[in-house]
């Protein structure tokens, strides 16, 4: 590009420097302000270019008065668009004063357009100072400390870069998005660490911009800031989550992806999730996963699934149409994440509303949840939904539709948590002899046992709670006594410590027990007298009984031996 000097000569952009600039525009400062005051046509308009034709100078000695002012080339940038926009301004205002125009209507959207450039200009000559981008961008390599000289430049590059999205017309930010697209793929580490506020503001407004292009490559760089997990709380507080619900709802098939990732990780901050439902972003993730690809439908699912852990709004999810959706993922989801997020969301919205649990229950939830169990690894989610649903229907109705032997295909089989799961789902579902009998002939019995010799204090203490409940029938006292382990590990859990939470129900299943002089002989062999001795002046329920049991038979073998 050139441009004509005050005195005709013409300036070539590549040679003049920042000071040769400034220079040029402060001289067709008062030549424009001359030009447009002796219009007399559009009076409106040329008012309203004139007060931002005033407001240029101190922009200009705002920008010259940086002491990095003359190395920055953003700053040359503005300062060549500045003088662009007064040259403009010039030939606008001769042709009015000439009245030498193709046509009013013309001419008022010519006028119209000039102050939105003055606008833009004015702007953009604010926000390099604001951004800070003039000194950061021209830091000197010598910097003290662990910072490289590499380092350094890169930084003041992105700070730069960064800057772009903010200043300058769309097709400009165009390009800087270009180039932040694959910065971000390389270095993503040195763009967080220069990442401001202000830029974050830049990309959320980039979002609702016309250009399908420029919202696309937006939300793929705001999509890698969420997942990124250091700027979630700027992101939301800049408005974002309205631009990504827009975006999930009629962006293009990259857009709809990118953006309902980027809500799937905002979205694990509760205040997030409530704000999704506030501004109505349910149901467009609900349509995705009936419609979507699979990675945006396995991140829709994990958005609500997000979304379901927030008490408050699940029954705003369950009017949304929530639990069919959830219920055909389980059936039909393209992917496994996206079944195994179902799962776990019809677990959170059956975790404490009885409306909600005969909801899934009448759409069938319980065989979808039984059927999902019967992969490989059973994973805690679907277990602890069935735990959730076992008191809405009748035994008769899950045994009828396989529940008993998922339950032993869990703790054969599935994850420890989906184990305690299981457990604690028998504990709900024992409430009678009959369906303790159908429990302990399932084979449920022998694999509590072996749980009992889990680390975790919790899966102990549940085992050891579904058993002390089992034990009640006399058939299952017998399964238990027959198994070399259960007397070893019940005798394990009397001790006293207070991390130990599953010692009373240890205490009732080896009172239990303590009617066979077999498995007395192995409590007091493997220490049970100590520990209930000090678990009977902690006064825990049934430990004086079996600890006087054990002592009389162990003073009744002395008298026989002698």
């Amino acid at each position: 590009m050139v441009e004509e000097g005050g005195n005709g000569e013409v300036l070539a952009d590549d040679t003049l420097s920042a000071e040769d600039w400034l220079s040029h525009a402060q001289e067709l400062i008062p030549v424009a302000m001359a030009k447009a005051r002796e219009v007399k046509g559009f009076p409106g308009r040329w008012k309203t270019i004139i007060s931002k034709l005033e407001q240029i100078p101190s922009r200009l000695s705002d920008l010259s008065s940086h002491p990095c002012f003359s190395k920055n080339t953003l700053c040359k940038e503005q300062l060549q668009a500045v003088s662009r926009i007064l040259k403009e301004s010039i030939e606008l205002a001769e042709l009015c004063v000439l009245e030498k125009y193709e046509g009013k209507l013309r001419m008022q959207s010519d006028l119209d357009a000039l102050s939105g450039k003055l606008d833009l200009n004015l702007r953009d000559c604010g926000l390099l100072i604001k951004t800070g981008v003039l000194g950061e961008a021209t830091l000197p390599l010598s910097v003290a400390g662990s910072s490289t000289e590499t380092d350094v430049a890169a930084h003041g590059n992105l700070r730069e870069l960064l800057a772009r999205l903010q200043i300058g017309h769309l097709e400009a930010k165009h390009r800087a998005l270009d180039s932040l697209v694959e910065v971000m793929k390389e270095d993503e580490k040195n763009v967080l660490a220069v990442l401001g506020r202000s830029n974050i503001s830049a990309l959320v407004q980039l979002l609702t911009a016309t250009s399908p292009r420029i919202r696309e490559k937006t939300v793929t760089v705001i999509c890698s800031l969420a997942e990124s997990g250091s700027c979630e709380n700027w992101l939301v507080s800049e408005g974002v989550l309205p631009a990504l619900i827009r975006l999930v709802e009629s962006g293009s098939a990259v857009g709809k992806e990118k953006a309902t990732i980027s809500l799937q990780r905002l979205s694990m901050l509760a205040e997030t999730a409530r704000a999704i439902v506030g501004h109505s972003g349910v149901r467009p993730l609900i349509e995705i996963c009936r419609t979507g690809d699979s990675v945006s439908q396995a991140a829709a699912a994990c958005t609500l699934k997000n979304i379901s852990a927030v008490p408050e709004v699940r029954q705003a999810l369950a009017e949304e149409g929530i639990i069919r959706v959830m219920i055909n993922l389980l059936d039909c989801g393209i992917l496994l994440g996206s079944k195994e997020y179902a799962a776990e969301c019809l677990q959170n919205l059956t975790a404490s509303n009885d409306n909600l649990r005969r909801s899934v229950v009448s759409e069938g939830g319980i065989r979808s949840l039984l059927a999902y169990l019967d992969g490989p690894l059973p994973q805690e989610s679907a277990v602890g939904a069935l735990r959730n649903l076992v008191g809405s229907v009748s035994i008769d109705v899950l045994v009828s539709l396989g529940f008993l032997p998922r339950l032993v295909h869990v703790l054969r089989s599935g994850s420890l948590g989906a184990q305690q799961a299981a457990a604690s789902a028998i504990c709900r579902v024992c409430s009678s002899a009959e369906t303790k009998k159908m429990v302990g002939e399932a084979g449920c019995i022998p694999l509590l046992v072996k749980m009992l010799e889990a680390k975790s204090n919790s899966v102990r203490e549940v085992a050891a709670q579904a058993i002390s409940s089992l034990v009640t029938l006399t058939q299952n006292c017998r399964e238990v006594k027959k198994d070399d382990k259960s007397v070893p590990n019940l005798v394990q859990l009397l001790d006293p410590s207070p991390q130990n939470t599953a010692k009373k129900y240890a205490v009732f299943c080896l009172g239990s027990l303590s009617s066979s002089k077999k498995c007395k002989k192995l409590m007091i062999s493997y220490g049970a007298i100590g520990y209930l001795k000090k678990l009977t002046e902690m006064e825990i329920p049934g430990a004086k009984k079996l600890l006087d049991r054990l002592e009389r038979g162990k003073l009744r073998s002395l008298f026989i031996r002698k």
